[in-house]
Formats: structure tokens, sequence, C-alpha cells
């Protein structure tokens, strides 16, 4: 059993963890792997510690945590960072520990951003995903999601991903 609140200063090591390790393993032959060996908790720790300061009420942060109070998950929401939309939020980051996948924490997490997106008062979410990511495809599409025809593209290393936009309503 999970239990999700809002994330905390001293939670700032274990989500790096988190993202990082989520990273290598939900992106491994997607990403480029020298992007990912870059990758160190230590570094994303650092500029975590930076924007949890800086983006305090703006950014909402939630962290899952497991019966010992450790981390196991970690979604971060706002408002949407595009234009040309009407209140809605963004889903900026949803990642849980590899070995507890498929137990529901991602889920539960996803459901307490919802909850917390209406109390925004936000119309609906919005949330960016790699195109070749079928996983978390499914996942967002399992919870009521659906690609709205929006894309764009990021560069990690010297390749070029193109992330496709989903949207649900609240």
């Amino acid at each position: 059993m999970v239990r999700v609140r809002e994330m905390a200063e001293t939670d700032i090591e274990a989500v790096s963890g988190l993202r990082v390790t989520g990273w290598q393993t939900a992106y491994a032959g997607v990403v480029p792997q020298p992007y990912l060996d870059a990758m160190t908790v230590e570094d994303d720790a650092r500029q975590r510690r930076t924007w949890f300061t800086r983006s305090r009420g703006q950014v909402l942060d939630l962290v899952a945590v497991d019966e010992g109070a450790n981390p196991v998950g970690w979604a971060s929401l706002g408002r949407y960072r595009g234009e040309g939309e009407r209140r809605p939020g963004e889903l900026y980051a949803l990642y849980v520990r590899p070995d507890v996948i498929g137990t529901g924490v991602g889920r539960r997490l996803l459901q307490e951003a919802h909850r917390h997106a209406v109390a925004r008062r936000f119309d609906n979410m919005l949330l960016w995903v790699l195109r070749d990511n079928p996983r978390a495809r499914r996942f967002y599409e399992t919870a009521g999601y659906a690609a709205d025809g929006a894309v764009q593209s990021d560069l990690y290393g010297e390749v070029e991903l193109t992330e496709v936009r989903y949207r649900r309503a609240l």
C-alpha cells in the first residue's frame, strides 16, 4: 500500500534517483545510450534543488511512499507551458521505481495529480510522451488520455526524438 503526499525538500535525492533510473530503464533503446549513461543522480538533484525552490506555489510535486516512507514514485504538475490553451494543467513528469511498475503506484499518483489539478481549477490536463514509448502511451490511454495531434521534437545528444501531446478532460 502506498500513500501519496506533497514532496518535501528532503525527498530531492530520492526523487532524482527515481527520475534517473526511470529514464535509464524506460528510454533504453529509444534515447541514445551515451545520453542516458551521462545522467547522474547528483546532477539531477542539484538541478532539482534549484527548481524546487524557484517553483514553489507554481509547480506541485507529489511522491508516492511505501510503508517505510521511502519514495517509490513521483509526479509533477502545474500550468501548461505552451500557448493557445484555456486553463489547462500539465503533467510535467511521472516516474515510478522500475520494480513497482504495474503495481498501481503510477495510477495512484496520476489520480492524485488529477485531484490537485481539479482543485487548481484546470479544465483539462496535457502531457508530452515520447512517440516511441508504447508502455507510457498505453498507461495514459488507459487513464483516459488521447493524443490530440500536436507533436514536438527534442534533441537528446545528437538524436532528435518526437513527442506526442496527450489530453484528458478533468
